[in-house]
């Protein structure tokens, strides 16, 4: 079916232009991976950059999904809303180089996009404006910027764009093929690519993502863009690549080989403890990106000492989705062994909402992904958790219901490589607490999974957090600040205080009977509010039990599970 165009840059555009990207990214992914040889032949550019955008896509997404189940409030986002989310949703999502630099062309565009003042940037010159503050945003976002890269090729669209006058459309479809022309020229700019024959592939990936550009504001899809100069002898030129040397990589160092780990993290921190932290880093190893701003960025550099890049993140701020990966012997992450080379027979991966919960589920032998507050985990995160477990069978509970389709889409994915994947759909941490609770690995994996599953759906789950806005909801209208509280996923209670909320929620739980009371606190819930809650089951409820837990910063106040 034709996409019908957008005519100028709104939400709808943007949601259009990531749907769109998101496709592409997906379609070219296996091919730019194969012809991914610089700065590492790790061949994992595409599914790098297939995974920021997902990240990025599904923050837009979300972005509408809120607008859609809460009260009409003007017909849906702005363009600001949608950018904002774009660009959060890349940088949290980054993966590798090429994901990184992306992250950071986005938020260029959107500092653009979303600026406030008297001219709206929606139209073909505000497009202009953007893909120039996106291309040199990015490059300055570079430690040590080489030619021949997505770089120039993000550099040569904006020059493109600008000598281009028209609409949306007109810009785009002139960026496009700016960047075709660049691209075809990456391998005289870069030795390592003329060698193996092939294109730049983050470049590669930044032409698909300019040509779904096109595609949204104009309908057509433009003409296909050619990785190799000889496509049937991708396979072969690249299986005759060498690693490209230290000096290569960087342009002004020196060194036989290139160095052994990438590491990757979100980093909590302000401007100034940033600006020592490239200092530090750029001493360290090379391929170092740092991008984002407002007090969250996202650190990329590739060194021999990972433990020292960690270290410098830890001076400068609060690092967390840290992510080591030895270039030779795949994932490494900090605070845990790497894989044994015998697969275990059983393995559980879980996504847990707070620091204190996955060290809860870390004890019970669990594999845990971190979903922070408003960083739901991409399905890639999900499939690299089930690799990371090592294991022929895996049960995977997404404890949450909104993850139910990214988690399908991993299992999905996990079997098709191999991994016997069954999917228990626990809609909340304290379900998922349940399953695991009853998990026995020496049994049959079907008779495992059944007695999991059980568990958790005998569980009643609720929460108690704090309403961000205005909305509509099963127990009436909410404001902003408004405490509500939770039940099996619906709004039960409204109220003030948050302990009173807390209670009143209980007991309604507690009306069908039950045995056992799981409490999860959050970092924010009050002093006070589990004693009162034990208490209450105590005086109110006999035999059944409470068990609390803390769950670190969770989003939610509290969770409440009822068996």
């Amino acid at each position: 079916m034709a996409q019908v165009p957008q005519t100028f840059f709104d939400a709808l555009a943007v949601r259009t232009w990531c749907g769109l990207a998101l496709r592409a990214l997906g379609q070219a992914r296996e091919e730019i991976d194969a012809i991914n040889v610089y700065p590492v032949a790790d061949g994992d550019t595409g599914t790098n950059l297939y995974l920021t955008l997902e990240s990025a896509a599904g923050a837009v997404e979300a972005v509408f999904a809120g607008y859609e189940a809460g009260p009409a409030r003007g017909g849906g986002p702005s363009l600001a809303d949608a950018v904002h989310a774009m660009a959060h949703g890349a940088l949290i999502g980054a993966r590798g180089n090429s994901g990184t630099i992306l992250a950071q062309l986005l938020r260029g565009m959107t500092q653009v996009l979303a600026a406030d003042g008297e001219t709206a940037h929606t139209d073909g010159q505000g497009l202009r404006l953007a893909l120039r503050h996106a291309a040199d945003s990015a490059r300055q976002a570079v430690a040590h910027p080489v030619e021949g890269t997505v770089l120039s090729v993000a550099s040569a669209a904006a020059d493109a764009a600008e000598g281009a006058e028209g609409d949306c459309g007109t810009v785009a479809r002139a960026a496009y093929e700016g960047a075709r022309t660049a691209l075809a020229a990456t391998p005289g700019q870069l030795a390592v690519l003329e060698r193996a024959g092939v294109v730049d592939a983050g470049g590669r990936g930044l032409v698909a993502v300019l040509a779904a550009l096109v595609e949204t504001f104009t309908g057509e899809v433009p003409t296909a863009v050619r990785a190799a100069a000889h496509p049937q002898a991708v396979a072969e030129a690249y299986a005759r690549v060498e690693l490209v040397s230290t000096e290569e990589a960087c342009g002004d160092r020196d060194g036989a080989g290139g160095p052994a780990f990438e590491v990757i993290y979100l980093l909590e921190a302000d401007d100034t403890a940033v600006a020592r932290l490239r200092e530090r880093l750029d001493t360290l190893g090379d391929s170092l990106v740092v991008v984002g701003g407002d007090g969250l960025w996202n650190v990329h550099v590739h060194v021999d000492d990972a433990g020292a890049a960690v270290e410098a993140g830890v001076e400068a701020g609060r690092p967390y989705r840290i992510r080591i990966t030895h270039f030779g012997l795949g994932d490494v992450h900090t605070g845990g062994e790497r894989p044994p080379r015998e697969r275990v027979q059983r393995a559980v991966v879980a996504v847990v909402p707070g620091e204190g919960l996955a060290g809860l589920y870390t004890e019970a032998g669990a594999t845990t992904v971190l979903a922070r507050p408003g960083e739901p985990p991409a399905s890639g995160e999900l499939v690299d958790a089930v690799r990371r477990a090592h294991a022929r069978e895996v049960v995977l509970l997404p404890n949450d219901a909104e993850l139910r389709h990214t988690a399908a889409a991993a299992a999905e994915q996990a079997r098709a490589e191999g991994i016997r994947v069954a999917l228990i759909p626990t809609r909340s941490a304290v379900q998922g607490i349940a399953a695991l609770a009853v998990h026995e690995p020496q049994r049959r994996f079907d008779e495992d999974v059944v007695q999991m599953t059980s568990a958790a759906g005998a569980t009643r789950y609720a929460e108690v957090a704090v309403a961000e806005r205005q909305s509509w909801t099963m127990a009436g209208i909410c404001q902003a600040g408004d405490v509500l509280g939770l039940i099996d996923g619906d709004v039960a209670v409204i109220g003030s205080d948050v302990t009173a909320a807390a209670e009143t929620v209980l007991d309604r739980m507690l009306q069908a009977g039950g045995e056992l009371v799981t409490i999860v606190l959050g970092d924010e819930a009050p002093e006070e509010i589990a004693d009162r809650l034990e208490t209450r089951v105590r005086e109110s409820y006999l035999a059944v039990d409470t068990v609390v837990y803390r769950g670190g910063r969770q989003g939610a106040l509290l969770l409440i599970g009822v068996e």
